[in-house]
């Protein structure tokens, strides 16, 4: 028999846990269902379970999550960890695995707070083993306390920062920094200047990150171009170019990061509107001020619905359960304005320095618009050229060159080219991104065994 909640929400990092606990106080039954065996997301990952050397390299943001973790269990809402979600649907029935099992839940309303996923950034030689993303090098670090030897960090944005201080709290600091923001590109950001000062504490936070760095020696190379991540096999160097004279960097590892995207593909599996943001780079579902989606039952909360950081996320999630308690009528209208309108503002305040680092630190050209020889289908291993010959043959959206040349037909589904083959489409056909679209996501969401479809066809057909 299927279970039937009032809420259903998806994910467990900042906005899915702080959404759980408030839709349980206003008298909700919520489920919540998330992959990690332990809540938290990525920015949280690990943290209840971390020693205590780990928060301290961490630092004080990261141990904040163990407040909103402690309010999940404290909530009574239910939280199945290890579930992977594979199918969904508007009318709010999800089907899931846990432990090999498929099981399904129905809820009256749905909250996505899937998060966000690091930008692909394809360059040449972006596949050689010892190159990896600055995420990933997070999750060894809160996993399993690893942290990289020696590597170089390679894009832009702050969790650059961010990253390469930590590694130096756990005395390991990175060889050196390749950025790829240019001085022209903080100048084209000098207008949401203003806005960043009322969010001053991002901009100490950030300068304080990079005293760390500056203090340890650390080796920084801004405006980059050209980069080449070098080696046979196995990465042994990075190229690159800075103001037209050439460096070269002798490594084993590299991480890469430009900038974060959000998670759409449960809310493209639903067939919700999404616009093309030309500032972030990426679609974003549409949703009204309370989180609100396309579809009236389903709400999407935190980074998900647009880049904020794990703060706006959690208000996010706060502000998603009360429009959904609204909506189920657990919140009357007025109830509903008198609590949402402080969480409103303070959401607005914490996004005060967001267009100024949007700007600041746009995603690398290179990587917008790879050479022909560079892989972006990691899965299928399809070339950026490709993509351009496909749309000299006629192809006008990514869903229409899958036919063409299997690009996003892999296990990621699309996660790691699926922006990069709608620009590429974009650039060469003329058309907008939105006009080019994305790729279409289909169920199974996730990899499912033979023996996982099989065990739910027959679980099915005995109810």
């Amino acid at each position: 028999m299927t279970d039937t909640f009032d809420i259903a929400i998806l994910g467990a990092g900042p906005a899915g846990m702080a959404a759980a606990a408030r839709a349980t106080q206003l008298g909700a039954s919520v489920v919540v269902l998330d992959e990690q065996p332990n809540p938290g997301g990525q920015i949280y990952r690990n943290v209840d379970q971390a020693s205590d050397v780990q928060h301290r390299i961490l630092g004080p943001d990261y141990s904040h999550g163990r407040v909103l973790t402690q309010g999940l269990r404290d909530s009574g809402a239910l939280h199945r960890a290890g579930a992977t979600v594979w199918d969904v649907t508007r009318d709010g029935v999800v089907t899931y695995s846990q432990n090999g099992k498929p099981e399904q839940i129905s809820a009256r309303h749905l909250i996505l707070a899937t998060g966000a996923t690091e930008r692909p950034m394809p360059l040449p030689g972006w596949t050689l083993p010892g190159v990896m993303t600055a995420g990933a090098a997070q999750i060894l670090l809160k996993s399993g306390g690893l942290v990289a030897r020696d590597p170089v960090l390679i894009g832009c944005g702050p969790l650059l920062y961010l990253l390469a201080a930590q590694m130096i709290a756990a005395g390991r600091k990175p060889r050196a920094l390749i950025e790829t923001q240019s001085r022209s590109d903080m100048w084209a950001a000098r207008g949401d200047l203003a806005g960043a000062l009322r969010g001053w504490r991002y901009l100490v936070k950030g300068a304080g990150l990079m005293a760390k760095i500056m203090a340890a020696g650390v080796p920084r190379y801004t405006g980059a171009r050209d980069i080449a991540l070098e080696g046979q096999g196995a990465l042994t160097s990075v190229r690159f170019t800075v103001r037209g004279k050439s460096h070269e960097i002798a490594t084993d590892t590299a991480l890469l990061h430009h900038g974060v995207v959000p998670n759409t593909q449960i809310s493209r599996a639903l067939r919700l509107d999404h616009v093309y943001d030309q500032t972030q780079r990426c679609f974003l579902p549409t949703v009204d001020a309370l989180c609100t989606s396309s579809e009236p039952a389903v709400s999407i909360a935190g980074d998900g619905a647009g880049i904020g950081g794990a703060k706006v996320a959690a208000i996010s999630g706060q502000i998603a359960a009360l429009g959904a308690a609204c909506q189920l009528g657990l919140l009357t209208p007025h109830a509903l304005q008198s609590a949402v309108a402080p969480l409103q503002r303070q959401r607005a305040h914490e996004l005060h320095a967001r267009p100024f680092l949007d700007r600041s630190y746009p995603p690398a050209a290179q990587s917008l618009s790879p050479a022909d020889a560079t892989i972006i289908c990691r899965c299928e291993e399809v070339a950026a050229g490709d993509i351009r010959r496909f749309a000299k043959l006629g192809c006008k959206g990514p869903n229409q060159a899958k036919a063409f040349g299997r690009a996003g037909m892999g296990p990621c589904q699309g996660r790691f080219c699926g922006l990069t083959v709608t620009e590429l489409l974009a650039q060469e056909t003329g058309q907008s991104q939105d006009e080019t679209g994305a790729l279409r996501i289909r169920a199974p969401l996730k990899p499912v065994t033979l023996g996982e479809l099989a065990a739910y066809d027959a679980s099915s057909q005995d109810t």
